[in-house]
């Protein structure tokens, strides 16, 4: 099949141009820049008029709950979320059930992708307390890396022991991807407001408990662990002015050995949210002050910060209700982290072309993509059509997630993803995911 892609305004390389895009099967074979129609004829023209062409965004943070957590979420429903929101691929978590620390966890993931995932995908490995020999058994073409639990999460990953830590660092010859919370200062700081508030403190007190001095301690003892083993340290869902102290700015000119990733959620909301929307915000690490969120938007816009990555975290709403010690912590975006963030490049907060390159092209360079990415010769035509100026609202029915909630609801977005293509194949357009099309697993290095 060869497809062309007509008269949009494509977002590419810190560059925004009127141009069209020529598709041969799975691959793009041209960029034309300018308004000239190409002399050739094609089995599908596709009018972007008036639409933004952005490559596939790459999501490094999901939790699609498959295999063992399935009644809230599925890799089905959620790659259909993801291509309703412009996502072409995802990096899952290990902790479901059974947790992916051992190597036949990880093939059974990609055994359930291959018959289920809708856009492309692969497995973070989930490191223990001892299970570091298995790591020479890793292929590093197939995977993005390994994921370490420093701090209490879901899943009973707590990695604590500091001889495990260094032999993860000493180790791991991939990027090592860290949650960072201090399980003895969340543990104090629960007991306290437990004192104080009662067994289950409202959740305006989690920032509290899961605390900004938490988050610091945590992300400070990973920064000297990857220095002193020379490793390629990826902080997830980083929260606080304080931490981006840590955070050498990178780019692609002076790459860092250490980076971080940052959420739409945590751009977007803050301490204030919590009276409006209570725990359909609630998640670990805790959406933190204005301040914190503001410092956020700052280093997002400076390079401070590498990567947006959502932490789509699926639970169903009756998982959610109570407080800091019983509600679920955890949120679905992943079908709208984009208008999302297309919503922040309106206030002013990122450039368009920035967005560009936190959603799509570093998490390609970061993690060593193999021809994802980009909007480039040669490449996987991972490509998404956003239209402006489109106003809509979020109701339940426009939503993929199994667990059929998202923070965003009743939420006009101004934006519209319109089409979404992967592999060069239209997996989602005007509200429907083609649930016939299987995507790829990612390779890297």
């Amino acid at each position: 099949m060869k497809r062309l892609i007509l008269h949009g305004t494509l977002v590419n390389e810190n560059n925004i141009f009127d141009g069209s895009v020529i598709v041969e099967d799975s691959k793009i074979t041209k960029i034309v820049e300018g308004n000239t129609v190409p002399n050739a004829s094609f089995d599908e023209v596709i009018d972007a008029s008036g639409c933004f062409v952005l490559p596939g965004l790459i999501d490094d943070h999901v939790h699609f709950r498959e295999p063992g957590l399935t009644a809230k979420a599925d890799i089905d429903s959620e790659s259909r979320a993801a291509a309703a929101g412009g996502v072409t691929t995802y990096f899952d978590m290990p902790n479901t059930v059974p947790q992916t620390t051992s190597i036949e966890a990880l093939e059974e993931k990609f055994a359930l992708a291959a018959q289920k995932s809708h856009v492309n995908y692969s497995f973070f490995f989930g490191a223990t307390n001892d299970n570091v020999a298995l790591f020479s058994q890793l292929d590093p073409h197939r995977i993005p890396g390994i994921k370490l639990f420093m701090g209490s999460s879901t899943g009973n990953m707590l990695v604590d022991r500091r001889e495990a830590l260094d032999k993860i660092f000493a180790t791991a010859q991939m990027p090592v991807m860290v949650h960072c919370e201090d399980t003895d200062i969340i543990n104090r700081n629960m007991a306290e407001a437990k004192r104080l508030y009662g067994d289950d403190p409202k959740v305006i007190h989690h920032p509290e408990i899961r605390s900004a001095e938490a988050c610091y301690q945590s992300t400070k003892l990973a920064v000297e662990l990857a220095q002193k083993h020379h490793a390629r340290l990826h902080i997830a869902h980083l929260t606080t002015a304080r931490e981006l102290e840590l955070i050498p700015t990178t780019n692609t000119q002076h790459p860092s050995p250490i980076t971080c990733e940052v959420t739409p959620s945590h751009l977007y909301f803050c301490d204030r949210d919590y009276a409006a929307l209570g725990t359909r915000i609630k998640c670990n690490p805790a959406i933190k002050s204005q301040a914190d969120r503001d410092a956020l938007r700052q280093a997002v816009a400076d390079g401070r910060v590498a990567v947006i990555g959502t932490d789509h975290a699926p639970h169903l709403l009756e998982q959610k209700e109570g407080g800091c010690a019983k509600a679920a912590s955890g949120m679905p975006m992943l079908q709208f982290s984009l208008v999302t963030m297309l919503e922040l490049v309106d206030q002013g907060v990122l450039t368009l072309e920035r967005l560009v390159e936190l959603m799509c092209h570093r998490p390609a360079d970061l993690f060593e993509v193999r021809n994802r990415g980009y909007l480039r010769e040669g490449y996987q035509a991972d490509i998404v059509l956003v239209r402006p100026h489109t106003g809509w609202t979020v109701t339940k029915d426009v939503i993929q997630s199994k667990c059929g909630w998202s923070p965003m609801e009743n939420h006009t977005f101004l934006w519209r993803v319109e089409r979404t293509i992967c592999n060069g194949h239209t997996v989602y357009q005007d509200g429907v995911v083609d649930t016939s099309y299987i995507g790829q697993p990612v390779q890297f290095r």
